[in-house]
């Protein structure tokens, strides 16, 4: 693991031996299930970025562009809840989940144990971010089923072979696993943008995720070609002036390969 998730690893356990106690009347907000056609998006809402320095506007922010991601069709929205190093806090997403209470929000976040799974649901997300190399197969395991059994999607990021073959292994044919690939290294912070097309040929049969480094539709279409129906965009969307119109542009582009 490299030094930067060494650290995100070792912050999230002291953040997940300090949370509470959770009971069945703590989930009573309702799961947002996923509703995926031929090219999807999941647009994130971040404060700021290790690698991009500040991205958010202001508190208001994250509620307007909540309502423009929805608005441009997103399949879901992610929300960063990791607090030293990209500013997040569950309360973010609560605040999400309130202003779309139709549109899935997933929890993004260096999850570690089951119970951060029970803090997101207990938050209102209907999904959450899992990082296979950070988990050992019995937790990530374990962090899954937590996750199934409370009707939440999970999207299981992968860095390289030997993480695409283990997360195959969880695959449980249900739709609710996502696999996804992250172009950027978490040793330098840096974005490899030939990742998703080397790494395509290793894609196991499922919904696959291209994240990181995606900025314009026609890059959308390019990882459409390559076997991902999914990206994760992030960055791009917190810059841009017009996200429901990029968000528009990514979904009809990558469904225009697509056919």
């Amino acid at each position: 693991m490299s030094d930067f998730l060494q650290g995100m690893a070792n912050s999230s356990a002291e953040r997940a031996a300090a949370a509470r106690t959770f009971t069945d009347a703590d989930f009573d907000r309702p799961v947002v299930p996923l509703s995926l056609g031929a090219f999807e998006i999941i647009a994130e809402i971040k404060e700021r970025s290790p690698a991009e320095g500040d991205l958010a506007q202001g508190d208001s922010d994250r509620v307007v562009r909540a309502h423009a991601y929805a608005s441009g069709g997103a399949a879901a929205i992610s929300v960063l809840t990791e607090p030293s190093r990209f500013d997040g806090e569950l309360a973010h997403l609560e605040e999400v989940v309130a202003a779309v209470p139709g549109t899935p929000v997933m929890r993004k976040d260096f999850l570690v144990d089951p119970v951060q799974v029970l803090e997101a649901r207990a938050a209102g997300a209907s999904g959450v971010l899992l990082i296979t190399t950070m988990l050992d197969d019995d937790k990530l395991r374990a962090m899954l089923d937590c996750a199934f059994e409370h009707g939440m999607f999970v999207l299981l990021e992968s860095f390289d072979k030997e993480d695409l073959k283990r997360s195959a292994q969880f695959m449980d044919g249900d739709g609710q696993l996502l696999i996804g690939v992250n172009t950027r290294n978490l040793r330098t912070l840096e974005v490899d943008t030939g990742r998703l097309q080397n790494l395509a040929p290793h894609l196991p049969d499922a919904t696959c995720v291209a994240e990181s480094g995606l900025r314009v539709a026609a890059d959308a279409a390019r990882v459409m070609g390559w076997g991902y129906s999914m990206a994760l965009v992030g960055t791009a969307l917190m810059r841009s002036e017009d996200p429901a119109g990029l968000i528009r542009h990514m979904r009809e582009a990558g469904a225009a390969a697509c056919s």
